[in-house]
């Protein structure tokens, strides 16, 4: 029988000898795998990859009349909060003061007490009453003087012989007792309070029982019949207007682009917005059809100037980068800055290119376009 030590011996060379085999089989499979990764990438091509394909539209240069628009609100000609011109406890409430009604001009709106304002004007009246007797009393001291001395054949010695000055004072006294006169009825008148122009209510703000003093505020009315609109202009598009802009028409649409009419410039110009450094213009709105309601925003496009040599394209043909890409006629990519005049519904129009009578531009360009870079047009693919 072998001895142990032996047997242990054999045993080890065994587990080196499979170790030694097992590795040379992994670096064998490494080496295969090796060469297969080297050549399974390398495919020889005789044929270039495709250019790319761009949506294209083609334009020519063209005359067109300038659009300028922006946004504007719609705001009532006339809008007030109706004050009190007197003092006094409100004793009528008519249903024409109410939130929401509307109301032609000179309609009762509330009353305020008359007792010390019929006093008062009672008063007047009678001051006037007696300043009309003083009056009499002071031209009949001057006839009579004039008949004395005309009687004596002598010449007054001044103008107080003949008792003008007092008939002066006469006359001063009763125009002011004339003008108390009518300022206690014109109190008295604003004890009813009226509106002042046609509109609607939109507040009231004083109640029944409620006592009042000048200045404190009744109710609010706002026009409905007239509207005015302003819209800021660059000075750019300011350029683009006709001159003078005063009388000439604008449209009015919605957001969504519904038509709303048209209306009036009342004027422009003239000053710039200390805030937007931009120009104004002012707009007029008979509201006879009752289209336009206060508050609302439209869109307002004025038409300009005829502007000839221009391009117009859809605003995405301009990328993020403010360039305009164009296709010439070896299919090779050109950029340049455009020289944008104004945009409409979409549209820019922008001043044409020299040396061209006819423009293939991208649609939509992408970040990826190079200058010089050769692609594959279609015309009206989106892409």
């Amino acid at each position: 029988m072998p001895p142990k030590s032996t047997h242990a011996q054999s045993r080890k060379r065994a587990r080196w000898l499979w170790l030694a085999l097992a590795t040379a089989t992994l670096i064998g499979v490494l080496l295969v795998v090796s060469e297969a990764e080297d050549t399974v990438d390398i495919q020889a091509t005789k044929t270039p990859p495709e250019p790319p394909v761009v949506s294209i539209i083609t334009v020519a240069p063209e005359t067109v009349v300038a659009q300028v628009s922006g946004f504007a609100e719609v705001r009532p000609r006339w809008e007030t909060d109706i004050r009190s011109a007197v003092s006094g406890r409100i004793t009528e409430v008519y249903d024409g003061a109410l939130a929401g009604a509307q109301v032609n001009a000179d309609a009762a709106l509330m009353s305020i007490e008359k007792t010390q304002y019929k006093s008062a004007v009672a008063v007047a009246e009678m001051e006037l009453e007696e300043a009309k007797l003083a009056l009499l009393r002071a031209q009949n001291d001057v006839i009579v003087a004039r008949k004395q001395f005309a009687r004596d054949g002598t010449t007054p010695p001044a103008a107080l012989a003949l008792r003008l000055p007092q008939l002066k004072i006469a006359e001063k006294a009763a125009a002011s007792a004339q003008a108390q006169l009518e300022t206690a009825r014109r109190a008295l008148a604003d004890t009813n309070v009226t509106a002042p122009f046609a509109g609607v209510v939109t507040q009231r703000i004083a109640s029944l029982g409620q006592t009042v003093t000048p200045g404190d505020p009744l109710v609010r009315l706002s026009d409905n019949s007239a509207f005015e609109l302003s819209v800021d202009v660059t000075p750019t598009e300011w350029a683009l207007l006709k001159h003078p802009v005063s009388g000439q028409r604008a449209t009015l649409s919605q957001r969504d682009g519904r038509p709303l009419g048209v209306a009036r410039i009342r004027s422009g110009g003239g000053f710039l917005d200390p805030t937007t450094r931009q120009m104004r213009l002012f707009l007029e709105r008979p509201n006879a059809s009752q289209k336009l309601l206060a508050g609302d925003f439209l869109r307002v496009t004025v038409p300009g100037r005829s502007i000839a040599h221009t391009l117009t394209v859809p605003e995405s043909a301009v990328s993020r980068a403010g360039f305009l890409w164009w296709v010439d006629a070896d299919n090779l990519l050109h950029r340049t800055r455009p020289d944008i005049l104004f945009r409409s519904g979409g549209a820019i129009t922008l001043r044409a290119p020299e040396g061209g009578t006819k423009w293939r531009v991208a649609k939509t360009p992408l970040s990826s376009f190079l200058p010089g870079q050769r692609v594959t047009p279609i015309e009206g693919k989106d892409r």
